[in-house]
């Protein structure tokens, strides 16, 4: 005689065997179990630091209650955090090239997790404005751990994808901030604090258990099973190691930049000394700038965008939060699309490829922002929104790819501790900025959120300018980078 199973038991039964199914799916998609403990992982880490921004602003009404602040001070709370990360980036761009990376960043996230508690019991904004403080130190370790570690780990003609996987974390912690702490932060918002650190320690402990790859992107971890139509020749040597890039530079002939060919032992170059190469290097100035263009109107969504869309659709805070997660996904999609896209190109022989698909996304952007923020309606404005997110995303891990074939492998965490120091002094302004001319140039309000975001469209669209100068400098800085790896 059969016995029914207990439902309690039947649900347990398929939610196991749905997260083993998706656990199997997702090895397969990333290529192996290693390759996707080391991708999770640093997508994690993004998440971490992306879910705590979006907090921030996602409880800037709670916190103005109270706190007794302003939007300005909101703004600032953001601002001084991203500041002090830009001055950290450096000595940790530094640390990137020269100690183990998965060790380090492990115990900056140990005590990343300790700062987001201390800001869960303060009583006053300047007690708070100090935590940030010491937050924005330790995360700065982020940028030039996960650049260095992404440079070694993976084989260079996926890296656009790999980097699209590991910024849709980024945009996933985004969501959360948005969504779940958003939303707890309603009810206290010390207690969204909280929740964000617990969550932390874990990773650390998971981080600081990564093995550390070769330096130089020697031994990456190669797909299981994969095939690499572009992967490097049986007889290409440990000592030139370049990427399809550089590969399509030389079998093109063109020419390096002999100024700028690297004949040094990068390992010995001084900090100074390595910051004046790598901002000698055009392309990559150009991809600083539109970096730091896009970011800087991505830190001012992350801030306001609650509040602008609750304003100006008419809509709760509950819906509101419910509008950006959609408005997320568009994004998720973005990163994955355009990281994949790229390397594509590349695979077929367009060696401007991963430029080309970040020109296109950053135009198409500035497009459809505009009749997103003029809506009045939640449901008139979510397909511009999500699509504008979708570019906006698109264009960031084909740069991120594109970053490393222009850069000597071995300079990798200085290049993106020098990148990250720019961007952020950039990014660091736009919360401020745009909390203050909301407040005290358009008045405040609807109108004074509406007005202040289409204003800052103006950076979208040097960013567009800049990438489309890219097309023509990129070129010879890859063949200069592998120059530089043949010596």
């Amino acid at each position: 005689m059969a016995v029914d199973r207990d439902p309690a038991e039947a649900i347990g039964a398929a939610i196991r065997w749905v997260g083993r199914s998706g656990v199997r799916a997702l090895t397969g998609v990333l290529g192996g179990a290693e390759r996707t403990r080391v991708i999770v992982l640093l997508a994690g880490v993004l998440a971490l630091s992306s879910a705590d921004a979006a907090t921030v602003g996602a409880a800037a009404m709670p916190l103005r209650h109270a706190l007794g602040i302003s939007n300005t001070d909101i703004g600032l709370l953001v601002t001084v955090t991203s500041l002090v990360a830009a001055l950290a980036s450096l000595p940790f761009g530094v640390l990137a090239d020269r100690v183990p990376r998965a060790r380090t960043l492990g115990v900056a996230i140990v005590l990343w997790g300790g700062a987001m508690i201390w800001s869960a019991t303060v009583a006053t904004f300047d007690q708070l404005l100090i935590t940030r403080l010491v937050l924005g130190g330790v995360t700065a370790a982020a940028g030039p751990m996960v650049a260095s570690l992404v440079g070694d780990y993976f084989p260079s003609e996926e890296r656009g994808r790999i980097y699209g996987y590991i910024l849709a974390g980024e945009l996933v912690g985004a969501g959360f901030g948005f969504a779940v702490t958003g939303d707890i932060a309603t009810l206290s918002w010390r207690a969204a604090f909280v929740l964000l650190a617990l969550p932390a320690f874990v990773l650390a402990w998971l981080v600081f258990r990564l093995p550390e790859p070769v330096r130089g992107g020697r031994e990456p971890l190669v797909a299981v099973n994969a095939r690499h139509p572009m992967a490097a020749p049986a007889h290409e040597t440990d000592a030139e190691q370049v990427t399809d890039a550089q590969r399509l530079a030389r079998e093109r002939g063109l020419e390096p930049d002999p100024a700028l060919v690297l004949r040094e032992d990068p390992r010995r170059m001084s900090l100074l000394a390595a910051t004046r190469y790598i901002l000698r290097i055009r392309t990559n100035v150009v991809l600083i700038l539109a970096s730091a263009g896009g970011y800087f109107f991505l830190a001012g969504v992350q801030t306001f965008g609650v509040e602008f869309v609750t304003r100006q659709y008419g809509i709760d805070q509950a819906l509101g939060t419910l509008v950006l997660l959609v408005v997320g996904a568009g994004g998720v999609v973005g990163v994955l699309a355009g990281g994949g896209l790229g390397d594509l190109l590349l695979r077929r022989g367009r060696l401007n490829g991963r430029i080309v698909v970040s020109v296109v996304a950053a135009t198409a952007a500035v497009g459809l922002f505009v009749p997103a923020i003029f809506a009045r309606h939640a449901v008139t404005a979510l397909p511009y929104i999500t699509f504008a997110t979708l570019a906006l995303s698109a264009q960031n891990p084909p740069l991120d790819a594109a970053r490393l074939d222009i850069m000597v492998p071995l300079l990798w965490g200085r290049a993106e501790g020098v990148r990250t120091f720019l961007r952020t002094l950039g990014q660091a302004l736009a919360p401020v900025i745009f909390g203050g001319v909301s407040d005290y140039v358009f008045g405040g309000g609807r109108s004074g959120l509406q007005w202040t975001f289409v204003l800052m469209l103006i950076p979208l669209c040097a960013s567009a300018y800049f990438l489309f100068r890219a097309l023509a400098t990129y070129p010879r800085d890859v063949a200069t980078a592998a120059a530089a790896a043949r010596t």
